[in-house]
């Protein structure tokens, strides 16, 4: 079994505490994911898990052997880790079939020569053995640089900003065809990044990370749709926090009317609580009739960005406070119009208030 265990993970440079009592675990096979700002930890902790950074507390497992812990740690070499380098650090004299054969290359010819055949199959680059890394293109170095990580057959990989080198909008592409290459290998492994699209695209869990602590560890859906903090609230998706203040149970009063959602258990009636809006649990009102019917509130347009398929509107409310709406792009508002919206209210996310709670966010 190749599973992953952090327990209570911690790395201090003397006085500076980077990576502060993390504890997860990656299963057999899955593809995990660290996502958070740069400083959060992230890539410390990658480091420590290949054995480049000393653990301060806490131990590191794969399967039941111990790799890390502050009394133990076993040489990087000896990990049988995998790892693909932000910059793939592919060897510009060789070529890539000797690239891709670099980890094995102490096994016989025939070995190498189809172990490379496979993985060339995998990424699908068949007849590219006697290429050189600058005759490829970005993605393609990628898939390489991936290839021979796979190549020893690691019992963990694990992948550093993977994607950072590449264009934006290749970014979830290629995070895309990874999943299905590590899929196919059957390969656990742990990547880290800065960006939610790359995270959600490629991962089966996903832990976010703020100044060395993890703040919830969970799938995508899970992270977009129940986030455990504002923290997590703010940094995965898009969306807009207005104030409320419990009245009842799962009713809560803001600027928009009472709305309803799961209150958290320790906020009684008065508490104040903050409520998540996303984009889109906004609905644009078109409809006359329903727009007198009452079921709607009104708005100023005070922002808006076309994104070909849809506008990403900011409004403005009464209270001066702001939401954002996605809408189709044959609705088009421009800046200062007023409209009327409906609420979703099927996905509210209701948080107890962190500054109620002596948070400085």
């Amino acid at each position: 079994m190749n599973t992953l265990s952090l327990e209570n993970v911690s790395v201090h440079y003397e006085n500076y505490i980077a990576v502060n009592n993390v504890q997860i675990q990656v299963k057999d096979g899955q593809l995990a994911c660290l996502l958070g700002p740069s400083g959060c930890g992230k890539t410390t902790l990658l480091r420590a898990i290949a054995g480049f950074e000393k653990v301060s507390a806490g131990s590191i497992k794969i399967g039941a052997e111990v790799i890390s812990s502050s009394k133990h740690s076993l040489p990087p070499e000896k990990r049988k880790i995998g790892m693909v380098f932000q910059d793939f650090a592919l060897f510009p004299h060789l070529s890539i079939a000797r690239n891709i054969a670099f980890g094995i290359r102490h096994q016989s010819r025939n070995k190498q020569k189809q172990r490379v055949k496979e993985l060339l199959e995998l990424v699908d680059l068949q007849g590219y053995e006697k290429r050189y890394p600058h005759e490829l293109s970005g993605g393609q170095q990628q898939r390489i640089a991936l290839a021979r990580a796979l190549a020893p057959r690691p019992k963990l990989l694990l992948l550093d900003e993977p994607f950072a080198s590449q264009d934006v909008e290749l970014r979830e592409m290629l995070a895309r065809e990874v999943r299905l290459i590590l899929k196919k290998e059957q390969v656990t492994a742990l990547m880290v990044t800065h960006d939610q699209h790359e995270a959600f695209a490629m991962a089966d869990v996903i832990g976010v990370m703020k100044q060395g602590m993890l703040q919830q560890w969970d799938t995508a859906y899970h992270l977009y749709h129940v986030p455990r903090n504002q923290f997590v609230a703010d940094f995965v998706g898009e969306g807009a926090i207005i104030k409320g203040e419990v009245r009842a149970e799962n009713i809560v009063t803001t600027a928009l009317g009472d709305v309803q959602g799961s209150v958290p258990d320790s906020c009684a009636p008065g508490c104040p609580v903050d409520v998540l809006i996303r984009p889109d649990d906004i609905q644009l009102v078109e409809d006359e009739n329903q727009a007198c019917a009452g079921e709607t509130s009104e708005a100023l347009v005070l922002a808006q960005v076309f994104r070909g398929a849809n506008f990403f509107y900011t409004l403005g409310l009464q209270d001066n406070s702001q939401v954002y709406a996605l809408a189709p792009s044959h609705q088009k508002y421009a800046v200062g119009d007023k409209v009327r919206f409906s609420l979703d209210v099927k996905h509210l996310i209701i948080l107890k208030s962190e500054k109620a709670a002596g948070s400085e966010w």
